[in-house]
């Protein structure tokens, strides 16, 4: 690349782009003008780097980028139309791009759950070892049905939200270390299918299908999704591809937090559902249906909104202006 040439043909945008970051105020206009400018010079300063990286023309385009940046940041505030944008494009893309993963990891985790459910069932002595005979019939008498009504419906609700909302959080963060993440979706896991195991060899099978399938469909998809997340951060600095790893972790980072932040009000969902719908005296196939219709509406959301978003280039990660220039690597 002839340097000389390239510089006289991109100084001028450079300039102004240097001038637009050193304003004070600026129109509406301009603050477009501004980010525009700031896409095309990321990708001047990506392309000498990577073809002729000369230190002085490195330096300045990046303090000038970094000016451009701190500019467009300060201008930007917060409005609905930034949380109507999350919830109809960044958190759908987010969760479109990364479908394969929490769907592979809800169906290994009920089959997982399917499998220690029928190994239990299979073997009762397991149950009579771990609790007394009294404690068996409590749980399977009163225990279990009693749990979703012994608080008042809005402190349940309000009680499930935070604990789901935890577990989740921790799914996600601890994907940084990847094991983690697998110690909690399998206590999740176990703990659904021997609790599954003993109301079924006690004959309340029923029961427990129609006290966890109301809220418990979209709550373990929103845990499953979680766990995806977390392990896919664990994945993105195993196998960075085309980016150096600090690069691939720190979009899958920005990412994964797009995804916890969406999830509250998706467990909040799961949760008002378990304090007023799972204890109500609906028929059991009505309390049933509703959980069907919250986990067809979140998927349908995935997937109407999330693959329109994708089209659009949506990953769940920040903008180009927000996040800075991204710079490709060689070799």
């Amino acid at each position: 690349m002839d340097l000389d040439a390239f510089v006289a043909d991109r100084y001028p945008a450079w300039e102004r782009l240097d001038e637009l970051s050193r304003r004070r105020g600026l129109t509406s206009a301009e603050t477009d003008e501004l980010v525009d400018l700031y896409e095309r010079v990321s990708t001047h300063l990506s392309l000498v780097r990577s073809t002729s990286p000369d230190p002085g023309l490195v330096s300045y385009l990046s303090a000038v980028l970094t000016r451009a940046r701190l500019t467009a940041s300060a201008r930007r505030t917060t409005s609905w139309g930034d949380v109507a944008r999350f919830f109809t494009h960044t958190f759908p893309g987010a969760l479109y791009r990364t479908r394969r993963w929490w769907i592979a990891t809800t169906v290994l985790n009920v089959a997982a759950a399917v499998a220690v459910g029928w190994w239990a069932v299979g073997h009762p002595e397991f149950f009579a070892e771990q609790m007394t005979q009294e404690e068996i019939e409590a749980y399977v008498g009163t225990d279990f049905e009693n749990y979703y009504s012994e608080f008042p419906h809005h402190e349940f609700a309000a009680l499930v939200w935070t604990n789901n909302a935890w577990v989740s959080a921790q799914a996600i963060a601890f994907g940084v270390l990847g094991l983690p993440t697998l110690w909690v979706l399998f206590q999740n896991t176990v703990n659904v299918g021997l609790a599954g195991a003993l109301m079924i060899s006690h004959g309340r099978g029923s029961l427990f299908f129609g006290l966890i399938l109301p809220h418990g469909l979209l709550e373990l998809t929103a845990v499953f999704v979680a766990g995806a997340t977390g392990l896919r951060l664990f994945w993105s600095w195993i196998e960075p591809g085309d980016r150096t790893r600090a690069q691939s972790f720190a979009a899958e980072a920005r990412s994964a937090f797009a995804v916890a932040l969406g999830l509250v009000p998706v467990l909040l969902v799961s949760g008002l559902i378990e304090g007023f719908v799972t204890p109500s005296s609906l028929p059991t196939w009505a309390r049933i249906v509703v959980g069907v219709v919250a986990e067809t509406a979140f998927l349908a959301y995935v997937v109407v909104l999330g693959r329109r978003a994708a089209r659009d280039g949506a990953t769940g990660d920040l903008d180009e202006v927000d996040r800075g220039a991204s710079v490709p690597t060689l070799g």
